[in-house]
């Protein structure tokens, strides 16, 4: 490509700082927040050995003295990250089975690191079998501590340490599912492969990152709205993507057969098609992504939209009582439901028996006791 060995040297030395400092920063950050949690200071223990390990994998490729502390390194990581995600999120091993599977998990990690060369000899697959059953056991067991044991707090830290795993791992698939697809991208000649090495590497450091978020408890909420948002866009890209390259081609021979025009016109066509598709098909993909992941909130909107309609016609108090009782349990699914309604009930009542809209009477009465009404008692208004 031409770029000397000083510039690749200096670009990793600086995105292995990166990384060292983003991983030392978190976990700095999680130790002086959350020193009294366990799981915690567990967590930043292993950002703390994840942040040189970039540094010093590159030993392995020749003799080093420092080919000791490298591999005990390496291994101690290995056994944080097997423990963080059997413990994650509230530090005790759910379902209790998990606790047996570490120790196998575990012991199996000491010929991997003490009889490396004997190791060799074995079948790749076997342990490429074994490193599966690991991954597998441990996605289980999160799955099942997801569904049945995780308060809704827990389930967003969950969720973000999830986000901060799925979008390197995503991109790196892609990449690879598009080298192989294209194997003129794979060619040393072009920047395809730096360049998508140079966004994997930027795209990890969301891991660290993503595990300060849940175990600082800070924007914990908003992992529903980033995801929502990665789908959405994500797909938009890729959908739009694969409908330009196609217009493009087929415009781009449709022209040199009929006018003998070169790629340029296919190019301004092609780019105008996806300005005037970007819109509507953005809204399509929301629309989608709503209903398929997040069907119980999209539900909730549509209730309430309704509910809006009835509150604005009703004009029978117990049956838009009962109506709103069930519209808060349908949505908000709360343990328990009561509802309450204050002195000025009879006055919107009466208003309701003249054949005012509820709506309309309550905000009439409500004017009426303007300056009259306590701001902070209970008791005086429509609740």
């Amino acid at each position: 490509m031409g770029l000397s060995h000083d510039d690749y040297i200096a670009y990793t030395v600086a995105l292995t700082l990166a990384s060292m400092v983003v991983c030392l920063v978190v976990s700095t950050v999680i130790v002086l927040r959350r020193s009294d949690n366990r799981m915690a200071l567990l967590v930043a223990l292993m950002l703390v050995t994840a942040g040189p390990l970039s540094a010093t994998i590159s030993l392995s490729a020749s003799p080093s003295p420092w080919q000791v502390p490298n591999q005990c390194l390496s291994d101690l990581y290995v056994a944080l990250f097997l423990l963080v995600f059997s413990l994650f999120p509230t530090g005790q091993f759910v379902p209790r089975w998990m606790r047996w599977a570490i120790v196998v998990f575990l012991v199996w990690q000491v010929p991997l690191t003490f009889f490396s060369d004997a190791l060799v000899r074995l079948n790749i697959y076997d342990v490429a079998l074994g490193f599966l059953g690991e991954a597998a056991i441990l996605v289980v067991g999160q799955l099942y501590r997801y569904r049945r044991v995780s308060s809704p707090r827990e389930r967003q830290q969950t969720k973000w340490v999830i986000f901060g795993f799925a979008v390197p791992i995503t991109y790196f698939v892609i990449g690879v599912v598009l080298s192989l697809l294209f194997s003129v991208a794979a060619s040393p000649s072009l920047l395809y492969k730096p360049a998508f090495v140079a966004v994997q590497d930027f795209l990890v450091l969301l891991i660290p990152l993503s595990f300060g978020f849940a175990m600082l408890h800070s924007r914990l909420w908003e992992i529903d709205v980033l995801i929502n948002r990665t789908l959405v866009y994500g797909l938009l890209t890729v959908i739009l993507t694969g409908v330009y390259v196609g217009l493009v081609i087929g415009l781009q021979a449709l022209l040199q057969g009929l006018i003998s025009q070169d790629n340029s016109v296919a190019i301004v066509l092609s780019t105008l098609a996806i300005a005037a598709l970007f819109q509507p098909l953005r809204s399509r993909i929301q629309t989608m992504i709503d209903r398929r992941f997040y069907r119980r909130k999209y539900d909730a909107v549509k209730t309430l939209a309704a509910f809006s309609t009835t509150l604005r016609q009703e004009v029978d108090l117990d049956q838009l009582r009962e109506q709103l009782v069930a519209v808060v349990q349908e949505t908000m699914q709360p343990a328990s439901l009561s509802l309450w309604i204050g002195p000025v009930k009879h006055e919107i009542a009466k208003g309701v028996t003249r054949g005012e809209p509820l709506s309309r009477a309550g905000a009439r009465v409500l004017e009426g006791h303007q300056g009259t009404l306590p701001s902070r008692e209970p008791g005086s208004g429509l609740f």
